[in-house]
């Protein structure tokens, strides 16, 4: 059995697409996931699977249950809980001296970009907000606050054509505790 976590977006933002975590977590457990625990209300599930898929055939299937379940179509990525983990591990903008955490965020994609998308995203400059993407990761430094910055999930999502999703650090490294 393998500890994943499921990272969905946009949920009980600004009261729309509302899901009580209660019912999130019992939706997870009917779909045969066992040692389900939520995280915060924006939709942070870790789960332990014994299912042999990929990560990307069991977001989909909890897409396809939200819809059901729920009525609306809410963005799903899903990460073996080694794989976030490590995320937090090798931020390039964590522990310098003068970080300040509350600054540093971490955007998700569903695919690891195309190198030509790649090459452009990383030509654009936002100073003195940073990123830097890594695989299927992109770390975020915003020097103001994040929801002023231009590094949004639309943003990303546009240029790199793919799904993506974005946590605070202090997020991701709760979610590296309850994953261990």
């Amino acid at each position: 059995m393998e500890k994943k976590i499921a990272i969905l977006r946009g949920i009980n933002v600004g009261g729309k697409k509302k899901i009580l975590m209660a019912d999130l977590k019992s939706m997870f457990e009917g779909l045969g996931y066992s040692e389900v625990l939520t995280y915060i209300q924006s939709g942070n599930v870790i789960f332990t699977s014994e299912n042999h898929i990929t990560e990307t055939e069991m977001a989909e299937a909890i897409e396809i249950a939200i819809k059901n379940k729920f009525g609306f179509d809410v963005p799903v990525i899903v990460l073996a809980a080694k794989e976030i983990q490590n995320t937090f591990k090798n931020n390039p903008f964590y522990g310098a001296t003068d970080t300040d955490i509350s600054k540093l965020h971490v955007t998700f994609l569903a695919d690891e970009p195309e190198i030509e998308l790649l090459n452009k995203i990383q030509a654009l400059d936002f100073s003195p907000d940073k990123f830097d993407i890594i695989g299927r990761t992109v770390f975020i430094y915003c020097e103001g606050k994040y929801h002023q910055s231009k590094l949004t999930n639309n943003f990303f999502e546009s240029k790199l054509k793919t799904s993506a999703t974005t946590r605070n650090l202090k997020t991701v490294k709760k979610l590296c505790e309850l994953s261990q």
